[in-house]
């Protein structure tokens, strides 16, 4: 997705070999328009699998997914980290460790808002080791839901969790792959004829 990987070129900051910073535009500030078009692209990617509810998790997740929602229109279900007076009953939990955080949380999703007769799209804003999605998926399962596939805006590609979640069976599809970020370079797995247009 070429507006995506030019905005990840132009205001992305790399804080390390292992992290990448991009809260101008996703998880701090958005740019509503970029997310549009992430959500356009969600969509058609999954426009013929019937999916009929997104889940994410808060709360980057949530921008590329309402957008997703919009396009596809149907609701979209995110996943609590932190505990409310108004969520206390009958949930569906799971436990996820944070790269980026580095802490373990566990998440929750009202029973009443997934069931088996749901197809889920589980949409988040980065994969680095996978464990934000298992934890997704885990929930997703465990409420009887068919899980149609993972969508990522940016999946760190040289980490390990794209391919532990394809490995699983999981339809990943990810809108920009990162292949390194050594020595404060971003550097994207070429992954179309466009994207090496691009980046030439």
């Amino acid at each position: 997705m070429d507006m995506l990987i030019e905005k990840i070129k132009s205001e992305g900051v790399v804080l390390s070999p292992s992290v990448l910073k991009v809260d101008s535009f996703l998880n701090h500030q958005i740019d509503p328009k970029l997310m549009h078009e992430v959500g356009r692209d969600f969509a058609d990617r999954f426009s013929n699998s019937g999916i009929t509810k997104i889940l994410t998790i808060e709360s980057s997740g949530i921008a590329p997914a309402v957008m997703a929602g919009l396009h596809l229109n149907v609701p979209v279900v995110f996943a609590r980290k932190r505990k409310s007076l108004t969520l206390v009953n009958d949930l569906i939990t799971s436990t996820v460790y944070s790269f980026t955080k580095e802490e373990t949380s566990e998440i929750s999703v009202s029973k009443k808002y997934l069931s088996e007769k749901d197809n889920v799209l589980i949409i988040d804003d980065f994969l680095a080791n996978g464990q934000a999605a298992l934890g997704l998926a885990d929930i997703a399962e465990k409420a009887g839901s068919s899980i149609a596939g993972i969508g990522i805006v940016i999946e760190k590609g040289f980490l390990k969790g794209g391919q532990q979640l394809r490995e699983k069976g999981f339809r990943v599809e990810s809108l920009a792959i990162i292949d390194s970020l050594e020595n404060g370079m971003i550097s994207f797995e070429k992954t179309s004829e466009n994207v090496e247009e691009l980046l030439r």
